[in-house]
This record gives C-alpha cells, structure tokens and sequence, in this order.
C-alpha cells in the first residue's frame, strides 16, 4: 500500500525543510500498524516541486522524509518527484511513474496495490498506473476531486480497514458523509496540489475531522502558506494556499 506524504501521512508543511516541523496526522500511526501487522509492505509517493522551484535543497527533502520514516516507518519503499509541473516528468503525480516504480521495488504487480492521498491528483496516479486508491479528504481537497474519487473515507485508519476488508457499518457511513457533507469552495492555480492558491471550507459532517493543523528514489512535499478563512456558522476549516 502506497501513501502520499503532506496532507495524507503528515500534516501539510509548505515546501517542508525542516524534519522538526514533520507531524503525524491522527490516525496515521494506527493504520500503518495494521497494515505491517497484516504483512501488507508501505510505501510513500510524493511530489517535491519545491526542490526545481528553488525553495528547498533535495538534501533537505531527503531529511525530511528520514524523520517521516523515524516517526512511521520503517517504509518500504520511497519514491519522490523533484519535478516541477512543467517539467514534463513521467513521475510527477498525476502521471503513473512513481506507482509504477512503486509497485516494480516491492515486486507486485500495479493492480494489487493500492494509493491513498488526499488530493485528485494521488487517485489519478494510481487510476493511471492501474492500481486502486482512497481519497482521504483535508480542507486542501476540491469538491471536484471528492465527487471523481472511486473510493472516499474520511480518515487513514477507516481508508486502511475499507482496503482490508475489514471495516464496520458505521465507519462505512461515515465515509460516505464526506462525500455528502464537504461544502468546498476555490480558487486553485499551480503547486503541488494542482492548479497555488486555494480556499476551500468543509461543513460540518458526520465522521469528517479535518486534520490538526521523478520517479527519483529518495529518502521529501510541500505545503499550504498559513491563513484561513471561514465562511458561516457550519465552517469548520479552510485552507490557504495550495502547494
């Protein structure tokens, strides 16, 4: 099973250098417990556009992703695009590059893996490559992405038990009230996530807690700037800037 990095195993840093600013989102721990406990491998795939624009060094992105690894892993494999969006690169999500590589390390063939990310652009990778996905929304996701997404839950823990098999009735709804509840507004243009800025507000839903705050092997995303803005009494997050 392959993660995105920000957003999805971590909270989102903007252009991350610094490994004392890695969090694990909540339930982050948990569901890679089960799935190593499964003896199911993990993997990270996650864009770097901040090395090719200039704002961090690839060695800072590489000590990033060792404090990830202290703090998750051991991972099995890592894959990382230092790419910028218009490079043209084969890796950079939503191309297939990094799944494919992914997959071809641990051995597996694309359709028995799974990607779970937050953003359009992890489930169209693993669409791309042949693999399956969950979305697993933040206040940086578009409604859009909710709407085209095959598979949405609306933590890692629930994602993990739905890929498994395993999950109950009522994580299953509350799932599916991600989907229902989002309320999403935005204005994206460029970065990591897409087309850089973004303002996006989650209404308030049943089992949605937004979270607390190429294909270049590597031991490194970047992030959204600070600000926020809500918008009536059921907002419960926005989000600023999209990396």
């Amino acid at each position: 099973m392959l993660f995105d990095r920000d957003g999805t195993l971590v909270v989102d840093v903007p252009y991350c250098a610094d490994p004392a600013q890695v969090t694990p989102v909540p339930t982050a721990g948990a569901a890679l417990a089960l799935l190593r406990a499964a003896g199911i491998p993990v993997g990270v795939v996650t864009n770097q556009s901040g090395i090719a624009r200039g704002l961090l060094r690839r060695g800072q992105a590489d000590a990033v992703n060792r404090r990830v690894d202290d703090l998750l892993g051991p991972f099995a494999v890592w894959q990382m695009c230092p790419h910028g969006p218009g490079d043209g690169c084969s890796c950079r999500k939503p191309a297939p590059g990094m799944v494919l590589a992914a997959a071809a390390r641990l051995g597996v063939d694309p359709a028995d893996v799974a990607v779970v990310g937050d953003i359009g652009a992890d489930v169209d990778a693993a669409r791309a490559a042949g693999a399956r996905s969950v979305l697993v929304p933040t206040p940086a996701t578009l409604l859009a992405e909710v709407d085209a997404a095959p598979v949405v839950r609306p933590d890692l823990l629930t994602a993990v038990h739905h890929l498994l098999g395993t999950e109950d009735r009522r994580a299953h709804v509350a799932g599916e009230s991600v989907r229902s509840g989002a309320q999403v507004r935005t204005d994206r243009t460029g970065g990591d996530r897409g087309p850089s800025r973004v303002r996006t507000v989650f209404a308030s839903s049943p089992g949605l807690v937004p979270p607390a705050a190429n294909v270049t092997s590597g031991i490194g995303g970047a992030g959204s700037p600070a600000g926020a803005d809500t918008a009536g009494p059921d907002a419960v997050a926005a989000v600023p800037e999209a990396r």
